[in-house]
């Protein structure tokens, strides 16, 4: 018998019936493991490792090897906080790949931070904008947490060659422009700190100094290529406090090293460009080693921030 008009419908709409609940049952995120989830269980081990280190040396190493290991648990607790945000399953233990939890010594600890940096800034070009800010101030605690002593692998971030990039996003275009002005504000505030410091800290403040003009320089450039007129500098800024002596000075460093880390994590978070992302991991890295430097200098604590660039 040939089927109605009508059989056709009410076919199709207990098909649609049926439809309905199979999809209402699927899971709700993507059921691939999120790529974040090997990052926090990096960041345990090493944690653990730390932690175990710091109880078996003591002393100036073992207080080195114990912020490790509280920089690292906040880096566990920060990614696990987005991975529970994005409603994604965790991988498997045998998959993540991570080293067993122990370190002999600091020299291990240091292989563990520099590979914890590394597969933070490996994922950062494919972030989003929110997880590239993020994974930027995860690898920048990594490098931080190392200025605290020489067996942590202290050292400055590698020159990074030009950067080359087009058109901008407006919003690109002003975390640029904010990062340029924080650039601006640190030249100024170095060569003001440099009045009341003695020669001992020459090397510091030069280096600073040289850094914050190179990043200065590569900020003008992009947003030159980018047709963006860059915003100059002010006659001169007000410091957060009176600069009168040689703690004064130090701390205000510190501070500027800090700002200027928060700006360019702004920028992380403002910009899709491979390329500018890549100049803004590398200044938030770079100011992140120096105000540990500076902080620490300043008996401040604690010295080494674990998500440096994270607005206070």
């Amino acid at each position: 018998m040939p089927r109605t008009r009508r059989d056709v419908l009410r076919a199709a709409l207990v098909t649609a019936s049926l439809v309905v609940p199979l999809a209402a049952c699927g899971p709700g995120y993507p059921e691939d493991p999120d790529s974040l989830a090997p990052l926090v269980a990096q960041a345990e081990a090493d944690a653990e490792a730390a932690r175990t280190l710091a109880g078996r040396l003591g002393g100036a190493e073992g207080e080195a090897a114990g912020r490790v290991a509280e920089v690292r648990t906040e880096h566990a607790e920060a990614l696990r906080r987005e991975v529970e945000r994005a409603n994604r399953p965790a991988a498997e233990p045998a998959a993540n790949g991570t080293q067993p939890a122990e370190a002999a010594d600091l020299a291990a600890l240091e292989q563990r931070l520099t590979a914890a940096r590394e597969s933070a800034l490996e994922q950062l070009p494919e972030a989003s904008r929110y997880r590239a800010g993020l994974l930027g101030s995860v690898a920048a605690g990594c490098a931080a947490v190392q200025q605290l002593s020489p067996k942590l692998g202290a050292g400055q971030p590698d020159p990074l060659d030009p950067v080359t990039t087009g058109t901008l996003e407006p919003e690109a275009v002003t975390a640029l422009q904010e990062a340029l002005a924080a650039e601006h504000a640190a030249v100024w505030i170095y060569g003001l700190a440099s009045a009341y410091l003695p020669a001992d800290f020459d090397k510091g403040v030069d280096a600073g100094a040289a850094a914050h003009r190179e990043r200065r320089d590569a900020s003008e450039r992009v947003l030159t290529a980018a047709g963006v007129t860059p915003q100059p500098a002010e006659p001169a800024y007000v410091p957060t406090a009176p600069v009168t002596d040689q703690a004064s000075a130090v701390a205000l460093v510190a501070v500027a090293e800090s700002d200027a880390a928060t700006a360019w994590r702004g920028v992380l978070e403002r910009t899709d460009d491979a390329p500018l992302r890549t100049m803004a991991a590398h200044a938030l890295l770079a100011s992140a080693t120096r105000a540990t430097s500076w902080r620490a200098e300043a008996n401040e604590q604690p010295a080494a921030v674990a998500l440096p660039g994270t607005a206070a």
